[in-house]
């Protein structure tokens, strides 16, 4: 990789591809928790933990899931959806006991509330579905109105150690349980995004594919909104259900949808298939994946449409995907970046379109 692509404010960087028996395939989901690294190898239908976070481009896991062994790949680990597969996780979620996994295309939310210790270990609690041999989009199937209970594609999950929120992204809406549940099939305490839980339609002013979803020390909650190529903020979470938005990042206003608002290029002020955000320091990182790059708040925005201070991954704000970076080939530079999070001051990238992890220290 060309690191100077990445920008000045990006120090000592390095890539990660997970196991050299298999290394990753598109992975969508990467978080850090206790020191300890969580990556949904999502194009190979399992996760992986290492108890310390990598320090070289291969490093086989201390633990994978939804398969019995690190070679494996299959959807469901080959068979029939049960306590110990996966199909297509996405988001995740872990302080480094509790452990939460959207399977998104089981259409369920699965639990550990002990860390795994063992190769294809079986969660505790589902949630989505009433048990774990079920995996039917909102239960009973495509077309049936979803409830407190049901999921529909969840890709994104978020929690503070007591409460856990999800992305129900094929519902249009986000759930609230005020305890992280200890029960399969537990309803959720509130929706936000929608009148109510039965409710499938939607308002240009709701989440309309809410991707991924976190929540600062202050309680601003931030949603990767990815449809219409903008991320909603709320100022207070608590505050947040049955109400528009307090500011949209990437549009002036809830009507307005267009990729990097229709110009031809990309902007201090525009987004292209956003699908995360990250708090960082007093500021906001958002992932501008269809860009293939990352922009930085040094603030909360308090305004629609406002332009970011700095920009990661490209050399410029009006720099995206196809440029003369990528004409040959994506490794040079972030390719469709899923998913990030941070460590203090290190920056962690799920670089999906290029098949790996991006670690690098921030100068922000």
């Amino acid at each position: 990789m060309d690191f100077s692509t990445l920008g000045p404010h990006v120090v000592h960087p390095y890539i990660f591809k997970g196991s050299s028996q298999k290394p990753f395939l598109a992975p969508r989901g990467v978080h850090v928790g206790n020191n300890r690294l969580f990556v949904s190898d999502t194009g190979q239908n399992r996760v992986f933990i290492w108890h310390e976070l990598p320090t070289g481009l291969h490093q086989e896991p201390d633990i994978v899931l939804g398969q019995q062994n690190v070679g494996d790949s299959g959807r469901n680990a080959g068979g029939t959806v049960s306590s110990k597969s996966l199909h297509y996780p996405s988001g995740i979620w872990s302080d480094g006991t509790c452990l939460v996994v959207a399977d998104a295309w089981n259409h369920r939310v699965l639990i550990w509330h002990r860390l795994p210790t063992e190769n294809g270990q079986a969660a505790d609690v589902v949630l989505g579905q009433p048990d774990f041999v079920s995996n039917q989009p909102n239960v009973k199937g495509i077309g049936n109105d979803p409830t407190s209970q049901s999921l529909n594609w969840p890709y994104g999950v978020f929690s503070d150690g007591k409460k856990l929120w999800i992305a129900d992204t094929g519902n249009r809406r986000i759930l609230f349980y005020d305890t992280i549940p200890k029960v399969n099939y537990a309803p959720a305490n509130k929706v936000l995004g929608k009148p109510n839980f039965s409710t499938r339609d939607y308002e240009n002013y709701e989440p309309i594919w809410p991707y991924a979803l976190k929540i600062s020390e202050n309680g601003v909650l931030a949603v990767a909104d990815t449809q219409f190529y903008r991320t909603l903020l709320w100022h207070s979470w608590e505050e947040a259900f049955g109400t528009k938005a307090d500011v949209i990042i990437g549009q002036p206003n809830f009507d307005s949808a267009g990729q990097n608002q229709f110009g031809l290029f990309p902007d201090a002020h525009t987004l292209n298939w956003t699908y995360d955000v990250c708090f960082y320091k007093k500021g906001l990182l958002v992932n501008d994946t269809g860009n293939s790059r990352i922009l930085y708040f040094k603030s909360i925005p308090e305004e629609n449409n406002t332009k970011a201070d700095t920009v990661i991954g490209k050399r410029d704000f009006k720099t995206g995907s196809e440029n003369k970076d990528t004409i040959v080939g994506t490794d040079s530079s972030l390719y469709w970046p899923f998913s990030i999070c941070v460590q203090k001051e290190k920056l962690i990238v799920a670089d999906t379109g290029n098949h790996r992890l991006l670690v690098a220290a921030l100068t922000l």
